[in-house]
């Protein structure tokens, strides 16, 4: 599979009420500042000095402040917004009202809106050897709640928070990636699969994970253990992204 190096857009989802994270007024939790910067500026700094040259961003929830936010970054005429109306529902439908996106016929990225990280993540997801790739870190927290990326050998066996499948090792997933057109294509597919059956509560992963275990050998992980970063779910996240994981994203 050749080397992919220029993803025609991202995907970055961001509808959801963040009701985990209390004192958080009425802002989506890509509004949160750190370092006097929002994460959804972090975002588009990081897509803009990779060479991604268009971001669609899912949104729901307060819509008109992540809206009023990319004009005041001066993103406007690079940034496309699809609504959700059903944020309260699983993130899987934030996915699927991006289905013409991922039809379009070029590769992408998918990010979560949600991630405080250094923009050396990008380089990463961009360079790795692959048609599909998937963030790894080997540093995973323990319980339920990460996502996780199962191996045995160097092939994903499984992928969710509570694996069915055997395996050798796992880590957590960053919720970045990178797919092909034709993966971004047959993932719109699972999406609206999900939809049509009225499995409207299903969390996007469930999708990916379909087309992972359908065709392992299309996917592969990049290892970014040695990487910052933080998913921001609780209020302890807030805390350990502003006094840990900011000084060494801008270390």
């Amino acid at each position: 599979m050749p080397l992919l190096q220029s993803p025609a857009a991202a995907i970055i989802l961001a509808a959801g009420v963040s009701r985990r994270l209390d004192g958080n007024g009425n802002r989506p939790k890509i509004l949160l500042e750190f370092g006097g910067q929002t994460l959804l500026a972090r975002h588009l700094s990081a897509l803009d000095r990779h060479g991604v040259p268009a971001v669609s961003i899912t949104v729901g929830y307060q819509r008109e402040q992540i809206e009023a936010e990319v004009a005041r970054l001066g993103w406007s005429d690079r940034v496309t917004f699809v609504e959700n109306p059903r944020y309260t529902r699983g993130s899987l439908v934030s996915l699927w009202v991006q289905r013409d996106r991922l039809r379009a016929g070029a590769p992408l990225l998918l990010m979560d809106g949600d991630v405080l990280y250094n923009h050396r993540m990008i380089e990463a997801l961009i360079a790795a050897e692959g048609e599909n790739i998937l963030l790894l870190d080997r540093d995973i927290e323990p319980g339920d709640e990460p996502v996780k990326i199962c191996l045995r050998g160097s092939e994903i066996v499984d992928f969710r928070k509570q694996p069915e499948h055997a395996h050798d090792r796992h880590g957590e997933s960053v919720g970045f990636f990178r797919f092909s057109a034709d993966t971004a294509a047959a993932l719109a597919e699972r999406c609206e699969a999900y939809v049509d059956a009225d499995q409207l509560d299903v969390e996007y992963e469930e999708a990916i994970r379909d087309l992972i275990l359908a065709q392992p050998g299309r996917f592969r992980v990049a290892d970014i253990t040695h990487l910052p970063w933080i998913e921001i779910d609780f209020p302890e996240d807030v805390a350990r992204a502003r006094d840990v994981v900011l000084p060494q994203v801008e270390g």
